[in-house]
């Protein structure tokens, strides 16, 4: 019975020993597996296409290469060319008053030449004015005069006593393209904002706005609609590309919205300050017609069709256009066989002439109603209006 007792003690001891071995060994099975789990993770499947992010030296990089904007660079390169225009008028209305009041008006111009020609708005130094004064980037100020201007295109010319002036390039507004960058420079409201700069696009081209002049309402044509913000006092400055190039003088905008302002062509001017400065003076062709392009015609009464060219609408009977045939109701279609389909285009070619010269005009006659060509001999237009042959 004792051995009975033994037996069964000793088999108790050996049971409860491997239990005891099978529990330590479960718990450190779990407990090692619990650890090596997060010790080391399971590696991260490939994703295909995925793009690495960049080293911090290549962020630095190219944070540090940035290109100078447009607008900056333009500015630095032209507002040197960019003057002040202050001209001092008297009230019309007051001419015999000894008392009449005097006002001065203020501009902006462009310099186009070394020796002193600087471009602008007829209704900036354009008229009877008592004085002009000119103030330069550097601070100089000089006295100037109307050499030349143009109340229908809103151009003139005016010129000081100055040798070795910063001027600035003249660009081809014939390549311009809707949406490409540009920059206004000019004074607005007055000489306390001098040269501020403006940027936007080229909103539209050949634009036509009816404007009230003094001889009653007359129509701006081929202008360059521009959202650079445009003010009083910017009349006069250049609108430029992104090249710091001139292609066009900003001369108004829509007062009743924002973001609509209009610049004049630069090639209608070009040959009008080659003369200047090649001659020292401008004897202006005159051909003795005005006319409007298809643009213009729906503000017209007439009930005119009008696909190409330009219609005559004003003649002059003492100019030569009218001497050799050229009546209102024509259609001018070309010049010397180069298609013409804005009175701008017209100026700016009869600008490259000289007075004496002969063009031939292809029109369609308004009592044919026929294409015929015909030589006309320009003459020259005086400063007060006369006509010499």
């Amino acid at each position: 019975m004792f051995d009975d007792r033994r037996k069964s003690d000793f088999f108790k001891i050996v049971m409860t020993a491997v239990l005891s071995a099978l529990t330590v060994g479960l718990f450190l099975f779990f407990v090692t597996g619990y650890f090596g789990m997060y010790s080391n993770p399971p590696a991260v499947p490939p994703v295909e296409n995925r793009t690495e992010a960049p080293k911090p030296q290549q962020i630095v990089a190219e944070t540090t290469t940035t290109e100078t904007p447009v607008a900056a660079s333009v500015a630095k390169s032209a507002t040197a060319g960019v003057v002040g225009i202050s001209v001092l008028r008297v009230d019309r209305n007051s001419i015999f008053d000894s008392n009449a009041a005097e006002k001065w008006g203020i501009g902006s111009g462009v310099v186009v030449s070394k020796d002193g020609y600087i471009l602008t708005n007829h209704h900036v130094a354009g008229g009877r004015n008592k004085r002009i004064i000119v103030s330069f980037a550097d601070g100089k100020e000089l006295d100037g005069v109307t050499v030349w201007s143009d109340p229908v295109l809103d151009l003139a010319v005016v010129k000081v006593n100055a040798k070795g002036l910063t001027t600035i390039p003249l660009g081809d507004a014939n390549t311009l393209q809707v949406g490409e960058p540009a920059i206004a420079i000019g004074n607005p409201l007055g000489l306390q904002f001098q040269r501020t700069v403006t940027s936007g696009i080229i909103s539209a081209l050949n634009r036509t706005i009816q404007i009230e002049t003094g001889e009653g309402p007359n129509y701006m044509e081929d202008l360059i609609q521009t959202d650079a913000s445009i003010n009083p006092g910017n009349s006069g400055g250049p609108l430029l590309n992104s090249k710091g190039e001139v292609i066009g003088i900003n001369t108004i905008k829509v007062a009743s919205a924002e973001g609509i302002g209009f610049a004049i062509p630069i090639n209608v001017a070009v040959p009008i300050i080659k003369q200047f400065t090649e001659n020292g003076s401008f004897k202006e062709p005159y051909m003795g017609i005005f006319a409007y392009d298809r643009e213009v015609i729906p503000y017209l009464e007439d009930d005119i069709e009008l696909d190409s060219g330009i219609y005559v609408v004003n003649v002059d009977t003492s100019g030569p256009a009218y001497n050799a045939g050229i009546r209102v109701g024509c259609i001018i279609k070309q010049v010397d066989e180069i298609e013409i389909n804005t009175m701008m285009q017209l100026r700016t070619y009869i600008y490259s002439k000289k007075p004496g010269d002969i063009i031939n005009v292809t029109h369609l006659d308004r009592k044919s109603n026929k294409l015929v060509t015909i030589p006309i001999k320009l003459a020259e237009k005086e400063k007060d209006g006369l006509i010499t042959r």
